[in-house]
């Protein structure tokens, strides 16, 4: 792969499965060091030293983003530790669903702060970073539920909408300091997102769904969208990329 990223420095968080990792993968392959964020430490590790063995260059630190000390130390140490930072990928997140009715709160209160809160803590830390070195990338990640509600998701479809919102907002705050804003909004990907939920109906809708769609996506499906944005010439701002499996009707 051409070395399209030499020279950059991509902070990722939620690094330690699914989107985060194979996203970590391929910037690394693009030329990037990348800085890994999440807290399971011992699958950090791991992931580091598989981006070392393959030529690359990765800092992995255990980081709770939801706590906002820890989401700041995370991009502090990231722009401390490898003298700069260019590209930051919101990618942590959970999926809870369930109806509203007879709901646990406690798994909306997780969802509000890992899916919003940690993703502004995050943001908020890297912006004046990325204004000073006159530039960078803002990728956060969303999903088919930031466009379209549905029963049974209706916290998360809040937490989504509430990243698409955002995400445009702060477009516009932060254009002309040469920052772009990109949110990803993926369909159904084959992560441990679907395994998150505890309520007795979501798991066989989610294999009922799987089935319908034939073949779902892959983590390293949505990388390939987050690597095309951040990729792009300077002047060339992609806001906006929904990837859905073909087979996916909504």
């Amino acid at each position: 792969m051409e070395k399209m990223l030499k020279g950059k420095v991509a902070a990722i968080t939620g690094a330690s499965s699914g989107i985060g990792e194979a996203t970590a993968v391929m910037l690394a392959e693009a030329g990037a060091v990348v800085s890994l964020g999440a807290r399971r430490a011992d699958r950090l590790d791991a992931l580091a030293k598989k981006i070392q063995s393959a030529g690359g260059k990765a800092l992995a630190i255990e980081t709770d983003i939801t706590q906002e000390s820890e989401a700041r130390g995370f991009i502090e140490r990231t722009q401390k530790e490898l003298g700069r930072l260019d590209i930051l990928v919101n990618n942590a997140g959970v999926m809870l669903l369930g109806p509203v009715i007879g709901a646990d709160t406690n798994e909306w209160r997780r969802m509000v702060e890992v899916n919003i809160l940690g993703l502004l803590y995050c943001t908020h830390a890297a912006l004046p970073i990325m204004l000073e070195q006159g530039g960078g990338d803002i990728v956060n990640i969303s999903s088919i539920a930031g466009r379209r509600a549905a029963a049974g998701a209706a916290v998360y479809n809040f937490t989504k909408f509430r990243v698409c919102g955002f995400s445009e907002a702060l477009r516009q705050e932060v254009n002309r300091g040469k920052v772009r804003v990109t949110t990803i909004e993926p369909g159904f990907v084959e992560t441990e997102l679907a395994g998150h939920s505890s309520h007795p109906m979501i798991a066989p809708a989610v294999e009922k769904m799987k089935a319908e769609i034939g073949e779902v996506l892959k983590s390293e499906d949505i990388a390939r969208g987050i690597l095309y944005a951040v990729s792009q010439p300077p002047h060339v701002s992609v806001n906006e990329v929904l990837i859905r499996p073909t087979g996916q009707r909504q």
